[in-house]
Order: C-alpha cells, then structure tokens, then sequence
C-alpha cells in the first residue's frame, strides 16, 4: 500500500468538515502533514499512521470557548476512524491513528506513548513557531480584537504576562514554552531554529518600540 495515494481522499474530507477556524484552516492542516512527513522519515516513524493522522487531527472543531474544547483531540479520532473505515483505510492502523490524534492536542494533556504519537504532536505544534508561528499569532490577536503590545511595557518588565489582551505576552506564556515539549530530536532541533527567529524578531521588536 502506498499511503500517499490516499491523500486526495483524506484532503477531500477535511475540506467537507472545515467550519471557518483562521487558525486551523487548509494551510494549517497541509503544513502540519508537511512536518509530519518530514519528521516520520527523520524518525522512522510509521507514515501509514502519522499521515493520516496529520491530515485528520482537526477533523472535528470544537470552538475556543466550549466547555468541551479540551476534548476536540478526541472527537477528531473518533469522527476519523468513522472515516477511515468507511474508506477501508487499513483497519490494523485504526487504535494508533487514534491515540495520535487523541494525544496530539495542548489542552487535551494526554501522553503520547507511541513514536508515531510523538511525531504528530511535534509537527503541529512546530506550526505554532517561525515566520508561521508569528504569523498566525498575530493575525489571530486582531481577529480577537488584542494590541499587538502593552504600550507602557511592550515586555512584561513590571506587570504580569497578559496574552489574552497583548499578542507579543503569548510568546512568552504559551510559544517559547512549545520548543521543550517537542518529543523527538528532530521535533526539538526545528523548534529551536523556529524560535530562534521569533526572538530576532522581538529583539528587533524592543529596538523600534523603544524598550
């Protein structure tokens, strides 16, 4: 079997099941199989399980203020093991396609037990670093109506970090924060290079602003 033929398919049926999410939208989806490919070849990970989990990971979207937010890894696996059997994706990778998309998730908090598992939980979370990763937060802060900054203290030097209301304050609460929880080498090794550019950034940032 060759599991790249079955991304027509896959893509096919996310398109079917996107609600509007600017911050996980196609473009997300296809970059974090990007990185899944990219890292599962570096690992020798499995790509019958980690591509379609890359591509299913957030067939099921659970907007940002629901109670249930924190169980949208879950319901992703479960709608894309429905899929994938009414395909006949091959039923031997079902239970570690599920538990890789289950686990991939930040508010989920579940363990990821297998390599494969790790790999996809590194490629979307690489997505939220580098020149995407700055990006995305920033767009995101003006769709949520944030400053880009706290005028006064662009950097937290004398106030506590403020992410729901200043864009730059999620790189400090939740971004830098991502490169340790990178679970393969390969994973970690790109997220440094990633934040490495958000800090050129925010160093050139505190130059113009002044701070």
């Amino acid at each position: 079997m060759n599991t790249f033929d079955w991304q027509p398919k896959f893509q096919q049926f996310v398109e079917q099941q996107m609600a509007f999410d600017p911050a996980h939208d196609l473009a997300h989806i296809k970059r974090v199989v990007t990185s899944g490919i990219a890292l599962a070849k570096q690992e020798q990970a499995e790509l019958a399980i980690v591509l379609p989990a890359c591509w299913l990971h957030d067939c099921v979207n659970v907007p940002k203020d629901s109670p249930d937010r924190s169980k949208g890894s879950l319901f992703s696996a479960d709608r894309a093991i429905e899929f994938l059997a009414e395909i006949n994706y091959p039923s031997e990778y079902f239970d570690a396609i599920h538990h890789a998309i289950a686990a991939h998730s930040f508010s989920a908090n579940l363990e990821t037990k297998t390599l494969e598992a790790k790999v996809v939980q590194d490629a979307d979370r690489l997505d939220a670093l580098g020149a995407i990763g700055l990006s995305r937060c920033v767009m995101l802060g003006a769709i949520w109506g944030s400053q880009l900054y706290h005028p006064l203290d662009p950097f937290a030097k004398e106030r506590e970090l403020d992410d729901k209301n200043f864009c730059i304050d999620h790189f400090y609460v939740k971004l830098k924060g991502l490169v340790n929880t990178m679970k393969t080498p390969s994973g970690l090794q790109e997220a440094e290079k990633r934040w490495q550019f958000m800090q050129q950034y925010l160093d050139q940032l505190a130059h113009e602003a002044g701070s």
